[in-house]
């Protein structure tokens, strides 16, 4: 069968068991199944053509599943829902609303920083969206925030997420790629920094633009001891988790599943000394963590043996074949395949996403001399900035789910655009000046 006809069987198989209702990882297991059968069965009879299918099948996606480097997503996971669970991450936020008094517009700061927190350790761009859309834009709109003050910077967040450590997606992303975890991890720090002070100076210029946009409102002025005190008890021993994995990783004192660990003693320390830690927070933390991570399992599972299978067919190397063999320069091709990306995220979630991408887009980036650090740095950003390009992105119709009545799905389309431009001169940024991403991995080698 030639290349493409086997790529059409593929991936029509399992956008057609999509379709018709069927979770994404069991529509991978399905057709994985039966290429397994088709390709690695042999020529014996039916049973034990399926027998030796399956079993190759298994040896594979379970060899790719015992790997070390997937320990940081659960820990990373568990830290999340610790913090959440405990009530950490609420003493934090509500110390940090405290801190900047009477600056304008200080609760869409609070929700930037707030919601970068909660998805980055969260893993999920759409749990952190739908929380913080029931959470914050209700007290927003009380005060007279208007929507693109209010839900624009909910829908911001997932970007900051997906790039500063410790991101689960991240971790996943590296694994399916083969790539280096801790230098992944690590490159995703400037280019998020960058985009945080982006939305900083994009909320600090609508709310002076516009000041009814985020009205003021008297609250109780805090004394600098107050304040000293909110500092050292409230923000830094939370934030300074978060710091101490990134320099652990960094500066090559432990791997990132040994950062993640720490990071987890971290954080049950912290909640044992605040007396926030019982058995119902633990028990809810495990649950939610576990959750996730069955997940993120059953998608390596798939991914690990659909690249393999796809690989034997023959289609993988046929389409980069085919592709290379165009007159086209490497940045149309990058062009491209962000142009791919963001259509897809207007139909899936990240997950499914990166099944369907990883095992073609980055031997792709390879053949182009993409570095691949790089390249993955510049996908998690566009699976992001998919998940809020209206009409379609899936985070736009989870905020539509939680927003307060009378919100007019234009409003929450406008009020992405302006933090979705700023993710796309990220984008540009990065793909001008290649040391954003690149520099630190380099020093910390």
């Amino acid at each position: 069968m030639e290349w493409y006809w086997t790529l059409a069987a593929f991936f029509g198989s399992i956008l057609g068991l999509m379709m018709i209702g069927f979770p994404v990882g069991i529509a991978f297991l399905a057709v994985n199944i039966v290429a397994a059968v088709i390709y690695f069965g042999g020529n014996g009879p039916f049973l034990q053509q399926v027998e030796l299918g399956i079993g190759t099948l298994a040896d594979n996606a379970f060899g790719s599943m015992a790997n070390f480097a997937l320990v940081p997503i659960p820990m990373f996971l568990l830290m999340g829902e610790l913090f959440f669970h405990t009530g950490l991450a609420n003493r934090m936020f509500s110390a940090v609303e405290r801190l900047m008094g009477r600056v304008p517009a200080r609760l869409s700061y609070v929700t930037v920083a707030g919601g970068t927190a909660f998805a980055t350790l969260s893993g999920s761009s759409m749990g952190s969206t739908a929380l913080l859309g029931t959470l914050m834009v209700p007290e927003m709109s009380k005060r007279g925030y208007k929507k693109r003050m209010s839900i624009g910077p909910i829908l911001g967040t997932g970007g900051i997420a997906m790039l500063i450590p410790p991101s689960a997606l991240a971790v996943l992303l590296g694994t399916l790629a083969e790539l280096d975890i801790g230098a992944l991890l690590i490159a995703g720090v400037v280019p998020g920094l960058i985009l945080a002070a982006m939305y900083v100076v994009l909320i600090y210029s609508m709310a002076k633009l516009d000041p009814a946009a985020a009205p003021a409102y008297d609250v109780e002025t805090a004394s600098w001891g107050e304040r000293l005190l909110l500092l050292m008890r409230d923000v830094i021993p939370m934030i300074s988790i978060v710091i101490g994995v990134i320099v652990l990783i960094m500066v090559g004192w432990a791997t990132p599943s040994e950062a993640a660990a720490f990071g987890c003693l971290g954080v049950l320390l912290l909640a044992l000394i605040f007396r926030s830690l019982s058995l119902i927070a633990l028990w809810k933390s495990l649950e939610g963590a576990t959750r996730v991570t069955v997940v993120a399992l059953l998608i390596i599972f798939g991914s690990a043996t659909f690249s393999k299978t796809l690989a034997f067919s023959g289609g993988s190397a046929g389409l980069i074949a085919w592709v290379t063999g165009f007159d086209i320069s490497p940045y149309t091709m990058l062009a491209l395949m962000f142009l791919i990306l963001l259509l897809l995220g207007m139909f899936m979630d990240q997950l499914s996403m990166m099944l369907l991408t990883v095992p073609i887009f980055f031997p792709l980036a390879l053949q182009y001399g993409f570095d691949p650090i790089w390249f993955a740095v510049i996908v998690l950003l566009a699976m992001e900035i998919s998940f809020t390009t209206p009409p379609f992105g899936l985070l736009l119709f989870v905020m539509q789910g939680v927003a307060p009545p009378g919100t007019r799905f234009s409003e929450i389309c406008i009020a992405a655009i302006p933090f979705m431009a700023c993710a796309m001169l990220l984008v540009l940024l990065i793909v001008i000046f290649p040391d954003i991403v690149t520099w630190l991995p380099s020093i910390s080698r």
